[in-house]
This record gives C-alpha cells, structure tokens and sequence, in this order.
C-alpha cells in the first residue's frame, strides 16, 4: 500500500478573490477540497506546510495524504497547485477527497530489480527506461506504493511490457487497448570504442 503521509490544512471561511487575498496576506495558501459524496470545501494551509509536502518526494499530485476538518480524518490526493509566476511559490491548491469504494488515477512510481540477472545487461546492454512511472486507475482502499520491473533472464533487444506486472486486485491501466513498453535493453553503444581506435597510418 502507498503511504499515507498527514497534512495540516484548516476551513477557511472567506471565498472569493477577495478572502484568498487575505488569506495569502495572513501567510497561508488559499485551496479548495472536493469529490465524493460531501460539498466542496474552502480550505487553506500554512504556506510552509504546502512547499514542505511538494518537497517531500515523489509526485505531489500522486501522493497521499490524511487530513483533518471538522473533527473527521479523510484521506485525499492534491489534484492541483497554482504558482507565482515571479516568485514560483505556492498560491492556490486542490485537494480530492478518497472515499471507500471509490477509485482514483494516480501515476506510480516504477522500481527496477534485479540487474545483474539480466543476460543482457551483464552483455554491456542499457536499461532504456521507457516510463518511470504508471497511470494506474485504483480503488481507494487498495494503492500500490511502487510497481516492481523484474529484469532477470532479459536480453539484448527485449523489452518489458505493462503485461508482465502482476497488478493488486482491482487495480488496472489507465492506458487501455495495448500492451504497453515499460522498459528496454538496449544493444551497447560502439561509437565510443571508434571514436577511441587509433587513426590508420595516413589518414
């Protein structure tokens, strides 16, 4: 399962440009929170909380996150993050609710193991990694944190398909309709080892 990291985040009673601006002037960043079966909420947070969460690793938009508002913990997934376009700081945020049942698409991150089983890598070959990451579709109670790329018994020109993932139950491409390349090994390149040959008497 992904892990589920927390987020101080506060309701926030002025809307409007004119609330947001007040709220900037106070030090927090305006946001919004939605989905599921609740209403649309104004919401805001420190503007440190937010740039230490984006900072935090992976992709912000993928990550998860537990917040609190109005007594009850909620998991949610940040959709959205507006920036200055001068100083490149945080000033609007979204936040989508996670409810039991539901589904969510997220992108994945993709872990390569096992490289010195590869016949084709110990051969000189190169790992051409096609995605570093999945958009999966998953339902909420069931997020992978990773998908694990296998590389044993891969040679020279073969590749790694989404077919080859074992995916958690429920859990399914959000690219339907073809088996798509995750990764690559790729023959050695021999320009270098020409470029470093001695030049024939004459040339």
């Amino acid at each position: 399962m992904a892990q589920v990291r927390p987020l101080k985040i506060q309701a926030r009673e002025r809307t409007g440009t004119g609330g947001a601006r007040a709220t900037r002037k106070a030090g927090l960043v305006p946001g919004v929170i939605y989905g599921g079966k609740s209403q649309p909420e104004a919401i805001a947070i420190e503007t440190r909380e937010l740039e230490k969460a984006i900072a935090g690793g992976g992709r912000f938009t993928s990550s998860l996150f537990e917040i609190e508002l109005s007594g009850s913990k909620t998991r949610v997934v940040p959709r959205a993050v507006q920036f200055h376009p001068v100083t490149d700081r945080p000033v609007h945020f979204d936040l989508f609710r996670l409810e039991s049942g539901g589904k969510v698409s997220l992108f994945i991150p993709v872990t390569f193991i096992n490289h010195e089983a590869s016949p084709g890598l110990k051969r000189g070959g190169v790992l051409n990694i096609v995605r570093h990451e999945v958009e999966l579709i998953c339902p909420s109670d069931n997020i992978p944190s990773e998908l694990v790329a296998d590389l044993t018994g891969l040679n020279i020109n073969d590749s790694l398909h989404i077919s080859a993932f074992k995916l958690p139950e429920g859990v399914s491409p959000a690219i339907q309709g073809r088996d798509f390349t995750i990764a690559t090994i790729a023959a050695p390149s021999v320009k270098g080892a020409d470029e470093d040959a001695p030049a024939a008497e004459g040339e």
